[in-house]
């Protein structure tokens, strides 16, 4: 199944290939040592938030399915690997056959995490588990870095939209996943066709400065996007004179006029003297929309601005200065022969220098107060206390190899909303502060 599937027009390409050569060497030794069919647990978790970030967002668990389930050697790929040495003739065998049988459990797509929740728990033999780790990471720290600025922004942004408008910023296909990262963290529209055409998300845009600087005259180019789009579409007045541009603007279209768009300047200053002008010339319903390098903070200072709406770029497409969330992908548990009914033992990493695991197939929920908001993430092996047994985060996404929980786009927007507005108020601070939840973990039986 692919996003075809959901009608949506493009399918996901084989993923064989988004992988670390070291996944492929493992898996020949294991085959080589009797050990790659043991069950394994695997479990992608970070460590710590970003610097000054009070929650995470979990984003790109779509895409992760997709690559799951397209996750194939085909004989080109095959001839690659082999001929240049990487596998050997029973690896190379083995890979043809290749399908993920296993298990998956995560966090739902929308929801917010906290340093140790175990996002996605991926179960199965180790072989076939070994080699999903590098495309998972990959898809879910960028994602997941770009959901929780989309996020902050739209938080920052109350009811006003966000337009998604950094695929010029960004290689071009990681401009794809980057929109539909930020339609699950909160932003409206994207700018970005391929987005749209891939994903539905609804698209925008209009004119650039390039537009205004082909005709003889600024009125000659707003009548022409007048013409073309209709009254209401929004005319970019910030190419020579601002003021001059809003009048010749409402001259052209009317008070009917859609929008305008300011790209540049000290952008507080310039909404109020715009918004005064407008209404001035009888345009009180035109929105202003503004641009020009956002992020969360520039956002949250034009919250007494007259503005309408928000594009943001480059500080999105780049996570608003952290790219990625380091998130990790660890195995915690693996049985002690191939036998299916042998019990899982639990494996830890105790290195020092920060970067220890705890061993142990988790669960995880999340603790209310008496008032119904969220107060821990309480992470455990074991039973699950009945306290927390109808709060519990993870939910299957892939059972026996068969995704099940493929959902429309719409779905974890709308329950990251959800989470977010269940954390306690200080979780939409822009003030650098610890993650807003406590993680708490409770220690009991980890085999299975």
């Amino acid at each position: 199944m692919n996003t075809a599937d959901l009608g949506l027009p493009v399918d996901v390409p084989s993923t064989a290939l988004f992988t670390d050569q070291y996944e492929l060497t493992m898996l020949q030794a294991a085959l080589k040592g009797g050990t790659a069919e043991r069950r394994s647990v695997f479990e992608v978790f970070t460590r710590r938030l970003p610097e000054g970030r009070r929650y995470g967002v979990v984003a790109g668990t779509g895409r992760v399915l997709d690559a799951v389930e397209n996750f194939r050697f085909d004989e080109p790929v095959l001839a690659f690997l082999h001929g240049r040495g990487i596998v050997d003739d029973e690896t190379r065998d083995w890979l043809a056959d290749y399908r993920f049988t296993g298990d998956v459990w995560g966090y739902p797509e929308g929801e917010v995490y906290f340093p140790g929740s175990p996002i996605m728990r991926v179960e199965g033999s180790f072989a076939e588990c070994v080699l999903l780790e590098t495309v998972i990471l990959s898809i879910l720290n960028h994602d997941s870095a770009i959901a929780a600025a989309a996020s902050r922004m739209a938080s920052a942004a109350g009811d006003r939209p966000l337009i998604e408008m950094g695929a010029r910023r960004t290689h071009e296909l990681a401009a794809v996943a980057a929109s539909r990262a930020a339609y699950v963290g909160g932003f409206a529209t994207t700018s970005d066709l391929a987005a749209g055409f891939r994903y539905g998300i609804p698209t925008v845009g209009t004119s650039a400065h390039a537009f205004t600087l082909l005709h003889d005259r600024e009125r000659d180019a707003f009548q022409a996007q007048v013409d073309s789009l209709g009254r209401g579409t929004t005319l970019l007045v910030d190419t020579y004179d601002v003021a001059e541009a809003v009048r010749t603007a409402v001259e052209v279209a009317g008070p009917e006029l859609g929008a305008v768009r300011i790209d540049s300047g000290d952008l507080l200053l310039v909404a109020h003297r715009v918004r005064q002008q407008l209404d001035e010339l009888g345009a009180t319903g035109t929105k202003i929309v503004v641009t020009s390098d956002l992020d969360e903070y520039a956002i949250a200072s034009l919250a007494a601005a007259p503005v309408d709406a928000y594009g943001v770029g480059t500080q999105l497409v780049t996570g608003s200065g952290h790219p990625t969330c380091s998130m990790v992908y660890k195995l915690v548990a693996r049985a002690g022969s191939a036998d299916p009914q042998a019990p899982l033992v639990p494996v830890a990493k105790k290195s020092s220098g920060g970067k220890s695991s705890v061993g142990g197939r988790k669960w995880a929920a999340r603790r209310l107060d008496e008032d119904g908001v969220a107060e821990a993430e309480v992470v455990g092996t074991g039973p699950v206390p009945d306290a927390l047994a109808d709060r519990q985060l993870l939910v299957p996404l892939v059972k026996g190899g068969a995704v099940v929980a493929r959902e429309p786009l719409d779905a974890p927007r709308e329950r990251h909303i959800a989470a977010r507005a269940n954390l306690p108020l200080s979780a939409t601070q822009l003030s650098r502060g610890e993650p807003v939840l406590p993680t708490e973990y409770v220690r009991g039986r980890a085999d299975g």
